[in-house]
């Protein structure tokens, strides 16, 4: 299984980068002129969460590019070699599969109001249709999924520590977000938070 692996894995994240963050930007971008991306470099919680997240992701990318390209550095990954299972890896296929369709679908219902971070100056109506009527944060939830998936086909102590990280950032992000939707949209999203799980 693992030369296939070796080849499913960058395609994989390929098609998560390519399509979840790159592709999706640029059609939000072009609809609405607005650029997605409001992740900055401020001296601020939020823009320090967007920081560490990007090193988050980086380090994945590597991660992946060292078992598939550098096959004689990966025992500097220090393996988890108990949780080595044909079953863990097919079930951490499974996930990464579902968690990018998860993504995409939530991306689509999202429409126009997609951003990366907080976005202070949007006009956009609050989402409550689709994925986002079963969770309030689908796409976080599916970014958290993929981490586990990628933990369960590549157990090393470098893919458990990113995706320890990957967690903890992605629920302050996702409390800094509601803070802001909570000012934004006032009892509207208060009503929400009531009737719709944080995570599902």
């Amino acid at each position: 299984m693992t030369p296939l692996l070796k080849i499913f894995l960058p395609i994989y994240f390929l098609l998560f980068f390519g399509l979840a963050m790159f592709w999706r930007s640029y059609i939000a971008w072009k609809r609405t002129g607005i650029n997605p991306y409001k992740l900055g470099n401020d001296d601020t919680v939020h823009d320090f969460v967007g920081k560490l997240f990007r090193l988050t992701l980086i380090v994945t990318a590597l991660i992946v590019f060292v078992f598939s390209f550098l096959e004689g550095f990966y025992h500097w990954l220090s393996p988890i070699t108990w949780m080595n299972s044909s079953m863990l890896i097919i079930i951490g296929i499974v996930l990464l599969v579902l968690a990018l369709i998860w993504v995409l679908v939530a991306q689509l219902q999202m429409g126009d109001s997609w951003r990366i971070g907080i976005d202070e100056k949007s006009e956009s109506t609050l989402v409550q249709h689709g994925l986002f009527g079963v969770s309030r944060n689908p796409i976080f939830l599916g970014m958290m999924v993929m981490l586990v998936g990628l933990l369960l086909i590549l157990p090393t102590a470098a893919t458990l520590t990113v995706t320890a990280l990957g967690f903890v950032l992605i629920h302050v992000q996702v409390r800094l977000e509601e803070n802001f939707l909570v000012e934004k949209y006032g009892e509207d999203y208060r009503k929400y938070q009531t009737s719709v799980r944080r995570w599902i």
